[in-house]
């Protein structure tokens, strides 16, 4: 039965692969390359981002809309403290993948330290600053009464995790730079797992609450740290995932030049993601000025694109490590094929997803709150982050190509525009004008449309292979600029 199973979705893949190498869509070898990379970070990607989600569904049947809105104003601090490890994270793969490709895994070793070093001193003070002010951060974007407790609960008691979850993220890149992303997939999938366990049981069981489910989810972050660790020093776990670059105290830890190209690649894209997770700030607040309710349903609806978004996680960095591979080994062409292809393959999927989304909205909306008025209003802003998923996966991917190359300064200039020139004002005309929360539609609908279009221009300029020769291997610090 087992083996029929096996043959059968053998065909099903055979036949998909034909159908998108006929249409033009990828072609066939690189669909396989690709696949094999992105498919344990989409797993990955639905185990980090299910666990805010399944925090906030359960919440939302035990305690009310009014604890899932407080939720919401705590995750917006929790992911803007995220982003920042996510852009340090990006610069760290960058490096990694392209002197990995140039075969020189001493020089992708000391990367990995370096980000370490520079992770620590970002966290500390995120944290403390999280632990120690905490009710008056929630209070700063509309939180009051119920809301304003359930947010600052969740944030006190998840705020230590985020110490994990930035050495959980520079862990994983590393493994993506080097082509490893089962090792990482499975650590994230325990660790969404033992969530769930823990916020149902701790939740529901214990009946501890909104404590609850921040204490399941700090725990199942810490573990997926210990078992992180566990490779990444080297070590394999049943004869299987040990690094390539591993980190150990032998050897060094500091080189200004290397110090440097991974300051210049990082610093765009955390100013990136700090700038994407800021905007959550007044889009909450005006979401506020309409209802706790109209914050709760703006959360689920950022919670769905969230999910929808782990597609991205894995064909965002399949591009990245493909390109930065191909481009570190001179192949600048292949590199420019592999990441439109890459780009291609991800634009279908997410339509299907997208579309499968909007069809099922309001019972996606009925998981998170109750009533048929709260429903409704969940399900209009489900619909609307379904629709903007899709230009977000594929910017996911167009941007994953250039961080590939290092060339992480444009994409950062695009989310700047997307996010301040269009998509805040469009929410802010919501709240002055009979538009109403229409405008929160729209914002989330400009602020992944309009990057994807400048960056779609930016791939197809090629400005992006200039870019990256100044940091191929025995490039040193050497300033080239493609304009």
């Amino acid at each position: 039965m087992l083996s029929r199973l096996r043959n059968g979705a053998a065909r099903v893949a055979e036949a998909v692969a034909g159908a998108l190498d006929r249409a033009g869509v990828i072609d066939r070898s690189r669909l396989d390359e690709t696949m094999g990379l992105a498919w344990p970070r989409i797993v990955t990607g639905f185990a980090i981002m299910s666990k805010n989600t399944v925090d906030l569904a359960v919440i939302g049947y035990a305690v009310g809309v009014s604890a899932v809105a407080g939720m919401g104003f705590a995750f917006a601090y929790w992911q803007l403290a995220k982003f920042v490890s996510i852009g340090l994270a990006g610069g760290t793969v960058s490096l990694v993948s392209q002197n990995y490709g140039g075969d020189e895994r001493g020089r992708a070793g000391l990367v990995v330290k370096q980000s370490l070093i520079v992770a620590a001193l970002l966290v500390a003070p995120i944290v403390a600053g999280y632990v120690l002010g905490a009710e008056r951060l929630i209070a700063l974007v509309g939180g009051d009464g119920a809301a304003l407790f359930a947010g600052t609960t969740y944030l006190v008691v998840t705020a230590p995790a985020l110490a994990f979850e930035f050495f959980n993220m520079i862990a994983s890149r590393t493994y993506a730079g080097v082509g490893d992303t089962r090792t990482p997939m499975i650590a994230r999938a325990g660790g969404a797992l033992l969530n769930v366990v823990l916020t149902v049981w701790l939740v529901l069981g214990a009946g501890l609450g909104v404590f609850g489910a921040g204490l399941g989810t700090a725990v199942s972050i810490a573990a997926v740290g210990l078992v992180l660790a566990w490779g990444m020093t080297g070590r394999s776990y049943f004869g299987r995932g040990a690094s390539p670059v591993p980190v150990g105290r032998s050897g060094p830890w500091f080189d200004a030049g290397l110090t440097r190209q991974l300051l210049r690649v990082s610093a765009p894209l955390i100013a990136r993601r700090v700038a994407e997770g800021i905007v959550v700030f007044p889009l909450l607040w005006i979401a506020s000025s309409f209802g706790q309710a109209t914050v709760a349903a703006l959360e689920v609806g950022r919670r769905v694109r969230a999910l929808l978004g782990s597609f991205s996680w894995g064909f965002s960095i399949a591009a990245s490590t493909l390109v930065g591979q191909r481009l570190g080994a001179g192949e600048e062409t292949l590199a420019t094929a592999y990441g439109r292809d890459v780009i291609a393959l991800s634009a279908v999927v997410y339509v299907l997803a997208s579309t499968a989304v909007i069809l099922a909205a309001r019972p996606i909306a009925g998981v998170f709150v109750d009533g048929p008025a709260a429903v409704s209003a969940t399900a209009a802003f489900v619909v609307a982050a379904a629709i903007s998923a899709v230009p977000l996966g594929v910017d996911g991917s167009i941007t994953g190509s250039l961080r590939g190359a290092g060339d992480t300064r444009w994409p950062f200039v695009a989310s700047m525009i997307g996010l301040y020139a269009f998509a805040l004002p469009a929410a802010l005309v919501g709240l002055a004008t009979p538009l109403g929360v229409g405008g929160l539609y729209a914002a989330l609908v400009a602020e992944k449309l309009v990057p994807a279009g400048l960056n779609g221009y930016r791939f197809r300029s090629n400005r992006w292979q200039a870019v990256s020769r100044r940091y191929r291997p025995g490039a040193g610090d050497a300033e080239e600029e493609a304009g």
